[in-house]
């Protein structure tokens, strides 16, 4: 039975309180901005490039004195949303005294994903410029492709060291991209078979040595519990410390709320990667 890509890529058709959920977030994130920002704590618009969207907001712990680093991009299909929309989602690290700095880049259709994977890296660079640190990386759906690709990259080709990036926490990420060229939404992406193929990182030569974190929400759809198990068994199998979880009663969008918790089990697992680099 053919699969129906535009039903099993509709996020937000599978999840019809989406807009309260998102509403939800995006007033818990304009509160932590403002409270970072008037705690001395948040360095916003920040520029690693230059387009207005191309730009990092940085929020720190309360003693920043020998803190980690850690970096989140943001889901939205690479056309859509921006970091100050997660401002609250470095709630959690901060807590555990890490610095997190979440990624904004340009959108499709104006730019092609490649051009995206290209802005991100650009952003980890001035990071590690700034840092002088190696970064764990986290991203949810479009950014947990976007975070994979950070863990896949040759960092010392850009004049960073290897592991620049030694682990990655995938949200609900999207790591073969030819499902997409099957729905509307391709209008955007322009991919045919081969730049899909280019750009997925599920064939790209696996990182070994490095760390893969591959998690999805329960209630998603089965395209995107596949594409987390994929990439978790074939990038195993060939040297990279992987882990796949299924995290029960969490949608597309429920499952990075934990990320704002420094109690919750997400953020615990995230301090590990952390403090195992």
């Amino acid at each position: 039975m053919a699969i129906d890509y535009e039903r099993e890529y509709d996020n937000r058709g599978r999840v019809p309180e989406h807009p309260e959920i998102l509403g939800r977030m995006a007033k818990a994130a304009v509160e932590f901005r403002a409270a970072a920002q008037a705690a001395g704590r948040a360095e916003l618009d920040v520029s690693y490039g230059p387009s207005a969207r191309q730009i990092v907001d940085i929020f720190y712990p309360a003693k920043r004195e020998g803190a980690s680093t850690a970096v989140f991009i943001h889901g939205g299909y690479w056309r859509a949303l921006q970091p100050s929309g997660v401002s609250n989602l470095a709630a959690g690290l901060n807590a555990h005294g890490v610095t997190m700095a979440m990624i904004g880049y340009d959108l499709a259709p104006q730019v092609g994903i490649g051009d995206i994977v290209a802005q991100v890296r650009k952003a980890l660079l001035y990071l590690f410029r700034r840092f002088r640190q190696p970064m764990v990386v986290s991203g949810h759906s479009a950014g947990g492709h976007l975070t994979a690709c950070m863990v896949a990259t040759d960092w010392r080709a850009l004049g960073a060291p290897e592991f620049l990036v030694p682990a990655g926490y995938a949200i609900s990420g999207l790591f073969d991209l030819d499902p997409m060229r099957h729905t509307a939404m391709n209008a955007d992406f322009k991919l045919d078979e081969a730049e899909a193929r280019r750009l997925s990182p599920l064939f790209w030569p696996a990182p070994r040595g490095k760390v893969l974190d591959a998690v999805v929400g329960g209630e998603e759809s089965a395209e995107f519990i596949r594409q987390s198990r994929t990439i978790a068994d074939a990038w195993g199998q060939a040297g990279v410390t992987t882990r796949f979880e299924v995290i029960t009663n969490q949608n597309h969008f429920t499952i990075i709320e934990p990320l704002a918790d420094p109690g919750s089990a997400m953020v615990q697992r995230m301090m590990s990667l952390i403090q195992n680099q």
